[in-house]
């Protein structure tokens, strides 16, 4: 982070300030264990938590200043109505002061591996930053802002949400000059009551872009589909099969554990490669492609950008253990994500057995048993040749796999991971493929690393 001074912070955010401005604040920090001299301490407030409680702790520390809603005796306070609106105040006003290129980028799935993928292309033209890990939400993507300073020439910001609001709040403040929306789906549907209204809280990334700033939606997905929009913006479609889109893919073969497509674009086409599986991730490289037309970076640098993605971490993460090939995806879940994982199993190399480890999807609402039902019928559809279940609303992952003819016998439930962990190692062999998926609450890598370590 560069610089400001806290007369400018003070003035971005609206404050009352009864102390000397005339400092410099080198750092914006939420957590006592990370302030440093020169740091502004901004005392946000949970459900659980209240930074007021660690105000004088941060002055303590070497803070300069602490951001409060009411004084706190022991700290220079700036009096603001809200601290969480005052971080994504201070954020926005830190992104302005830089001639940057802002990829913003949403979506129910796929939306981080589409911000790597995205990431990779615009670093073929541009120095970038981009969001790191799950910081998606109102306090971490003011802080990936804050990792801008002038050496930077774009950044990709990745915003997630689970209320009405939240993508707008966070789209005021990156201001992005480009906007991406993977697809609709019904994670966080417990909250917004519909898909429709999921949409209209994805579609809130545009409130922060200027008038004319690009937005990219997939046609596969209907509801994106059906976007009307009162605007001359200028809107990129992107498809796996429908060829009247700006840019849609063709001749899509898997290759081992990488995938090679053509992909079509208005001028001409170019050949593709991505280095995991799963017919989503090649929509995550056109949405990415689509992204490098809109910046006007050549086709040729945008496809090798694509090429140089590699799933990280717990998200479909692709390792081959003693001959046996681990599909980790233990990051969340939901009915789409569920189904694309299911589409990477049955691509995966396998000479042996395909088995489907599934641990519950959670904040799914009222509704969730019949959506566990649902992905059970996906794993009937798919090459899965077993089905062992962790977490109570995965008995639903049977009912609906049997409903469509998968043998009974082949489905197993289980009441803790070590005794799934257990069952995996008395059947698990070489050439087999095993898919890990399950919502991050399932702790589904303890299953996979107690049968690998």
């Amino acid at each position: 982070m560069e610089k400001l001074s806290l007369q400018e912070i003070i003035s971005a955010v609206h404050g009352s300030y009864g102390y000397p401005a005339d400092v410099e604040i080198s750092d914006i920090s939420t957590d006592t264990r990370t302030i440093k001299p020169g740091s502004l301490f901004i005392a946000l407030k949970g459900e659980n938590f209240d930074g007021h409680n660690f105000a004088a702790k941060a002055m303590e520390l070497g803070a300069e200043a602490v951001v409060t809603e009411r004084p706190v005796e022991g700290a220079r306070c700036m009096i603001v109505d809200s601290t969480a609106r005052a971080l994504l105040d201070i954020a926005g006003y830190y992104r302005s002061k830089f001639d940057v290129k802002v990829v913003g980028v949403t979506g129910s799935v796929g939306k981080t591996t589409t911000k790597d993928m995205i990431a990779l292309v615009v670093a073929q033209k541009y120095k970038t930053l981009k969001t790191q890990g799950n910081h998606n939400n109102e306090i971490g993507m003011p802080q990936t802002l804050f990792g801008l300073d002038s050496s930077y020439e774009a950044a990709v910001i990745e915003m997630g949400m689970s209320h009405q609001g939240e993508i707008s709040r966070m789209s005021m403040s990156c201001q992005p000059d480009v906007a991406v929306i993977t697809n609709i789906g019904i994670s966080h549907i417990e909250n917004l009551g519909t898909q429709e209204n999921i949409l209209k809280a994805k579609l809130e990334i545009l409130d922060g872009a200027a008038y004319d700033a690009p937005l990219i939606l997939c046609r596969d997905d209907k509801l994106l589909a059906g976007v009307q929009l009162h605007s001359d913006r200028k809107v990129y479609y992107y498809s796996v099969s429908k060829k009247d889109c700006d840019v849609y893919a063709s001749g899509v073969k898997t290759v081992d554990n990488s995938i090679t497509f053509t992909i079509n674009y208005e001028g001409g086409k170019i050949a593709a490669q991505i280095n995991c599986l799963g017919e989503h991730n090649v929509k995550n490289a056109l949405a990415a492609f689509c992204v490098g037309l809109a910046l006007d970076i050549p086709p040729e640098d945008i496809v090798k950008g694509i090429a140089q993605f590699k799933p990280e971490g717990l998200r479909q993460n692709v390792t081959v253990i003693d001959g046996v090939t681990y599909i980790v995806d233990c990051y969340n879940a939901a009915p789409d994500s569920m189904k694309a994982s299911l589409s990477v199993l049955s691509q995966a190399q396998a000479e042996g057995k395909r088995i489907c480890v599934l641990g519950d999807m959670l904040e799914l609402g009222k509704n969730s048993k019949t959506y566990h039902r649902n992905v059970g019928e996906y794993v009937a559809a798919s090459k899965a040749d077993l089905l062992y279940c962790f977490g109570e609303d995965s008995k639903c992952y049977i009912e609906g796999a049997e409903k469509k003819g998968f043998a009974k016998e082949n489905c197993r439930h289980f009441e803790s991971r070590d005794d799934l962990a257990a069952a995996l190692k008395e059947i698990v062999s070489k050439g087999d493929a095993v898919l890990f998926k399950g919502s991050r609450g399932m702790k589904l890598e303890e299953v996979f690393n107690a049968l690998t370590k």
